[in-house]
């Protein structure tokens, strides 16, 4: 085997290691929430979910641990995510509000979370909102769904 090709192999495997290392995920594990199945259809022409046909528009809806926030980011592309505040155990004050349409509030510590993708707004919080997968069905049914 000639030196440049010893070279071009150890170059390769330096190359290929850095981006295997560069894959790696940085966003924590929840293992503070429970697992729980979640699959939803939501109707946007029934009178509580009026404020979802319109950009920026959001909605509660029942689902998942303590509820689930809905919100709409373009007119056909909608975000979902779990009410139950990441960061702490499920309890009474734990069900996170939605506050000027921009931001997740959990009601025992003020923490927040952004409502475009979940993440954390608050100093110290490591955990993002547990997010749902909705498909748009046919512009006026979505399916929000775990799996």
């Amino acid at each position: 085997m000639s030196k440049i090709t010893t070279m071009k192999k150890v170059f390769f495997a330096v190359i290929t290691l850095f981006f295997l290392n560069s894959c790696t995920s940085d966003t924590t594990t929840n293992d503070i929430l429970p697992f729980v199945p979640v699959d939803e259809t939501i109707d946007l022409s029934l009178p509580e979910y009026i404020d979802l046909q319109v950009p920026g528009g959001w909605a509660y809806a029942p689902g998942g641990i303590k509820g689930i926030i809905i919100y709409n980011l373009n007119g056909t592309q909608f975000k979902s995510f779990e009410r139950a505040a990441p960061h702490i155990q499920p309890s009474a004050c734990s069900q996170m509000i939605v506050e000027n349409a921009l931001r997740m509030r959990c009601q025992c510590d003020d923490s927040e979370f952004n409502i475009l993708n979940g993440a954390p707004l608050t100093d110290g919080i490591t955990y993002t909102a547990r997010e749902y997968l909705v498909t748009n069905l046919n512009g006026a049914i979505l399916r929000i769904t775990n799996f």
